[in-house]
C-alpha cells in the first residue's frame, strides 16, 4: 500500500504493567488481518515481545513497533513497557507517537504508572485516548474505573464515547455514544445494530446528550447551532471530537476486551477517524547553528529523521529505528549525522514488526522505519539533509538512581565485557556505566534493580560474557587528625650498596576539597634537589594506599623541612620510602577522621506520603533542607542532604513507601566526618570481609 502522510497514525499503547497493552496490540494486528492467530504473553508468542528476557518474565521490557493497515490507513503501533524501571522507553514512545492510547485495567482501575504516564503526556500536551480493557474479567467495573480516571487523571475533557453491553463473562458488545448504534460480538465478529438493547438504551441516550453538550463547546459554530436546537450529526460530532483530541482538550474513553477480542476494531476505527495524523501535530523544533527553527511534517520538505531506538539484531547487526519528521527518505539516500558530522548512506530501509523486517524503497514524512548496519548511529541522533547540520532536541531520559557493581567472572571475558557495556548503553541511554577508581569497581547504573538485572541477563545472553555482580562500595576518605611533624628514616644495608634516606616532614590537614599540597622548605642541601620529588611521590602513593582505616587520605599539606642523605647509598627509592614512612608515623600518632560522601537529594512524592518520606530520610541520618509544593498536583518536592551509604537502595525503598508514585534524583555534594560509632562498625565489617 502506498503510504500518505495524512493516512499515517503513530500510536503508543501506554499504561501500568499488566493492563494488557501487548495483548491489545496482538488483537489489533489480528483484527486487521496482519496475523492469522493471536499469540499470548504467557506463551511468549506475541509479535511485540521478542526477547527471551521478556518471555521469561512475561512482560514487555522495551518498546516494540508493529505496523498494520486499517481502513486504508497505515498505523504504526508502538507497544511500551508498563514496569516503572523501563519508563525510559515509554517516554521515548511518547516523543515519537502522535497519539497515546492509555490502556486501563477494568478490574484494578487506575494504577500508579497510569498516573505517572498521564502526567508525562500532559506535559507534552499530547493527544490521548483511553481504552478500558478486560471488561470480560470477573470484578470488572466500568463505572468505578471511569470515576477513578476522572479523579486521578485530574483532567477535564474526559468523555466516555462507548458503554459496555453486559459485564464479566456476559460482556459481548458496546454502545457507541456518537452514532447511538450498538456493536455485538456474539459470533466473534462485529455486528452493527441500530436499535440499542433495552437494558442500556435509557442510559445511552442520557450519556449521548452529555457527550454532545461537552463536545460542541469545542466548536463555536456547532455550539451556536446546538443552542438554537439543532443537534449535530454523528459526522459533525466525530469532527468535533477529532479537533478536541488534536488539541489535547478532549480525551475519549472506549471500552472492550483485548483477549476477546471485543470492540478492538472500534478502537482501530477511533484511531483512524478521531486520532491526528503527523501533519496535524505541532511542528518539531530543531537546532540550526545558533538558532531554533520549526519543521512541519511535510512530505515535500527537506528530508529529516530522528533515531529513537537502536538494537543489535543477531542476523542484520545494528538496527536503528527512526521517525521521518519531514520529506521523503528513499533507499540509498545520503544523509548527515548531525552528531558526528559524517555522511551516512541508507542502504537498507525496512519496516519493522516485532522481529520481522520488511525492506521498503521509501518512507514518507510521519512514517516510522529502520535502517540497518549504520554502526555510528546512536539513539537520539538526527539524520539531516547533506550539508544542513540541524539537530532535534535531545531525548530526556530518567535519572539512573540504582547501581550495581559488575565484573567479568574470568579474565578472558574482560575485553568482551567492555564491548558489551558499550553496546547496551548505546541501545538504552537510561543506562550509565561508571568506573570508580576509588573502589576499583565498574558500576552499572539504571532506573531500578530490575532494569539492571535484565541488562545483566542480556549481556550474558547476547555477548557470551559470564558476569558476577556485587554491592556498590562507598568511596570513603580519611583525613589527618591534627598537624604534626614526623621523621621518616629508611636505612638498609645488605653487604653491597645500601639504601639511606631521612625526611623530616610537617603534615597539616587542609579544608575539605583542597586536595594535596607539597611544599619544599629544605635549605642547605640537606636533601639533594634531584631526590626531593621522590619524597613527594612516596607520600602521594602512601595516601592512595589508605590511612588507619584503609581509605585514601585526602586534603593534606606536606612541608618537607629537613633530611639527611648519603653520598653513595641515597637514591630515589630511599627517599620515596622515607616520605611514606613519615606519613605513616603522622597517621599513627594523630589518627584520622573518616569522611563519608554526602548526596544532595531531590525527592518528589505524593503530598500524602510527605511525612513518611521525611521521617525515613531522617532515619537515614539525612537533613531535610526544604519542601516545595509540586511539581504535580498533590505532590511535594523534598530536598535533603543524606549520606550516600544510606541511599544505595533508596530506589527500591521509595517505591515501597509511595506505592511507586515517588521519584528522586541524587548527586554527590561533599564529604563530611562520619560518626565515631559508625566508623567502629565500618572497621568491624571491613575486618570481617578481610
Amino acid at each position: 500500500m502506498e503510504v500518505r502522510t495524512d493516512h499515517v497514525r503513530n500510536v503508543a499503547l501506554v499504561g501500568h504493567q499488566g493492563n494488557g497493552k501487548t495483548t491489545l496490540a496482538e488483537a489489533l494486528l489480528f483484527r486487521a488481518g496482519t496475523i492469522s492467530r493471536m499469540g499470548t504473553v504467557e506463551q511468549g508468542s506475541t509479535v511485540c515481545d521478542t526477547e527471551p528476557e521478556e518471555h521469561h518474565r512475561s512482560q514487555s521490557l522495551s518498546l516494540a513497533v508493529a505496523p498494520f493497515t486499517w481502513d486504508g490507513h497505515h498505523i504504526n503501533l508502538i507497544d511500551t513497557p508498563g514496569y516503572a524501571d523501563f519508563v525510559g522507553d515509554t517516554m521515548t514512545a511518547l516523543r515519537v507517537a502522535d497519539l497515546a492510547v492509555f490502556v486501563i485495567d477494568a478490574v484494578n482501575g487506575v494504577q500508579t504508572q497510569d498516573e505517572v504516564l498521564w502526567r508525562a503526556a500532559a506535559r507534552l500536551q499530547m493527544p490521548r485516548l483511553i481504552f478500558v480493557n478486560k471488561m470480560d474479567r470477573d470484578r470488572a467495573d466500568f463505572d468505578r474505573t471511569l470515576e477513578q480516571i476522572k479523579a486521578r487523571f485530574s483532567s477535564s475533557g474526559i468523555e466516555p464515547v462507548e458503554l459496555p453491553i453486559g459485564e464479566h463473562s456476559e460482556f459481548h458488545g458496546v454502545a457507541d455514544l456518537v452514532s447511538e448504534h450498538a456493536w455485538l460480538y456474539d459470533s466473534g465478529d462485529a455486528v452493527e445494530i441500530d436499535d440499542l438493547p433495552p437494558e442500556i438504551a435509557e442510559r445511552e441516550h442520557a450519556e449521548h446528550q452529555h457527550l454532545v453538550e461537552d463536545v460542541v463547546e469545542q466548536d463555536d459554530a456547532l455550539l451556536e447551532r446546538y443552542l438554537d436546537g439543532d443537534e449535530p450529526s454523528p459526522d459533525e460530532l466525530e469532527r468535533a471530537l477529532h479537533e478536541g483530541v488534536d488539541r489535547a482538550v478532549v480525551f475519549p474513553v472506549l471500552v472492550g476486551s483485548a483477549v476477546g477480542p471485543v470492540a478492538v476494531d472500534r478502537l482501530a476505527d477511533f484511531i483512524v477517524h478521531i486520532g491526528p495524523n503527523p501533519s496535524e501535530v505541532a511542528p518539531v523544533v530543531v537546532e540550526a547553528a545558533d538558532d531554533e527553527i520549526e519543521v512541519a511534517c511535510d512530505p515535500d520538505g527537506d528530508p529529516l529523521a530522528m533515531v529513537f531506538k537502536t538494537l543489535t539484531d543477531p542476523y542484520v547487526g545494528q538496527l536503528s529505528l527512526f521517525k521521518v519528521l519531514s520529506g521523503t527518505i528513499s533507499v540509498d539516500d545520503v544523509m548527515l549525522n548531525s552528531r558526528t558530522g559524517t555522511r551516512e548512506r541508507l542502504h537498507g530501509l525496512n519496516r519493522v514488526r516485532g522481529s520481522q523486517h520488511t525492506p521498503v524503497d521509501q518512507l514518507v514524512a510521519g512514517d516510522i522505519g529502520a535502517v540497518t548496519k549504520l554502526d555510528d548511529l546512536r539513539t537520539g541522533d538526527t539524520l539531516a539533509p547533506d550539508g544542513m547540520p540541524v539537530k532535534v532536541a535531545a531525548f530526556e531520559h530518567p535519572d539512573p538512581v540504582f547501581g550495581m557493581a559488575i565484573r567479568a567472572a574470568n579474565q578472558a571475558d574482560e575485553d568482551k565485557l567492555a564491548v558489551a557495556l558499550h553496546r547496551v548503553v548505546d541501545e538504552d541511554p537510561a543506562l550509565v556505566v561508571e568506573r570508580n577508581d576509588a573502589t576499583h569497581q565498574t558500576v552499572l547504573h539504571g532506573t531500578g534493580e530490575t532494569h539492571i538485572l535484565v541488562t545483566i541477563d542480556r549481556i550474558e545472553r547476547k555477548y557470551g560474557v559470564d558476569l558476577t555482580s556485587e554491592d556498590v562500595e562507598v568511596a570513603y576518605r580519611e583525613q589527618l587528625g591534627a598537624a604534626v611533624e614526623t621523621e621518616g628514616r629508611h636505612k638498609k644495608q645488605t653487604g653491597g650498596r645500601g639504601q639511606f634516606g631521612v625526611a623530616t616532614v610537617r603534615f597539616e590537614p587542609l579544608e575539605r576539597g583542597a586536595g594535596f599540597e607539597f611544599v619544599d622548605a629544605v635549605v642547605g642541601g640537606a636533601i639533594p634537589r634531584g631526590l626531593i620529588p621522590a619524597v613527594e611521590k612516596g607520600i602521594v602513593e602512601s595516601m592512595a594506599r589508605g590511612g588507619n582505616h584503609g581509605f585514601p587520605v585526602v586534603d593534606l599539606r606536606a612541608t618537607l623541612l629537613d633530611g639527611k642523605h648519603h653520598a653513595v647509598d641515597s637514591d630515589e627509592m630511599s627517599f620515596k620510602i622515607a616520605g611514606s614512612l613519615a606519613l605513616r608515623e603522622a597517621l599513627r600518632s594523630q589518627g584520622t577522621t573518616v569522611l563519608e560522601p554526602i548526596s544532595q537529594m531531590v525527592v518528589m512524592v505524593p503530598t500524602a506520603n510527605q511525612g513518611d518520606v521525611m521521617g525515613d530520610l531522617s532515619s537515614r541520618r539525612g537533613a531535610v533542607t526544604g519542601t516545595l509544593a509540586g511539581p504535580g498536583a498533590e505532590e511535594t518536592t523534598i530536598t535533603a542532604d543524606v549520606p550516600t551509604a544510606e541511599i544505595l537502595r533508596y530506589a527500591i525503598d521509595l517505591t515501597s513507601m509511595t506505592h511507586g508514585r515517588g521519584r528522586f534524583s541524587a548527586r554527590f555534594d561533599r564529604y563530611e566526618p562520619m560518626p565515631a560509632h559508625l566508623v567502629a562498625k565500618l572497621d568491624h565489617l571491613t575486618h570481617d570481609d578481610a
